[in-house]
């Protein structure tokens, strides 16, 4: 089970502005201080942690924080118009886009994704992959590439 995940920021203003326009619709909570930015989903007195969570910090060797080559973090959404609301909110915070909302050839028919890049360059994945709500092969849409 994948405990955590740290994504390396020198703009922690940048970062929390982008992270911050999809991660509490998806019920992260943020935790801020002078290490960085901390993301966990609630827990429920008397429960366990629901894992993972999402931290931004800055470097711990103090060099300049690079993305990694062929690393990404997915978050899932509830839904396809998620993913859509979600995408263009990280977009309009300060995000990249890698990727439009949508189908792709390679995966599952009902895995509905998008790509982008955090303001450091760090690759993020929203997805939903509902059975339950139409997929590639029932909207008629070819698959993005």
């Amino acid at each position: 089970m994948i405990a955590y995940v740290t994504v390396g920021a020198d703009d922690m203003a940048a970062a929390k502005r982008f992270y911050s326009a999809f991660l509490p619709a998806l019920d992260y909570g943020l935790k801020e201080g002078p290490e960085g930015l901390s993301y966990a989903l609630p827990v429920a007195p008397g429960q366990f942690p629901v894992l993972p969570d999402f931290y931004v910090k800055p470097t711990f060797n103090g060099q300049a924080a690079t993305a990694g080559n062929g690393s990404m973090v997915a978050f899932e959404a509830r839904s396809q118009q998620q993913v859509r609301t979600l995408h263009a909110a990280a977009l309009g915070a300060g995000g990249h886009d890698e990727g439009q909302p949508g189908f792709r050839d390679s995966y599952g028919p009902h895995f509905y994704v998008s790509y982008l890049r955090d303001p450091q360059g760090n690759k993020i994945a929203l997805f939903s992959s509902d059975p339950n709500e139409p997929g590639r092969d029932d909207c008629g849409v070819p698959p993005l590439t």
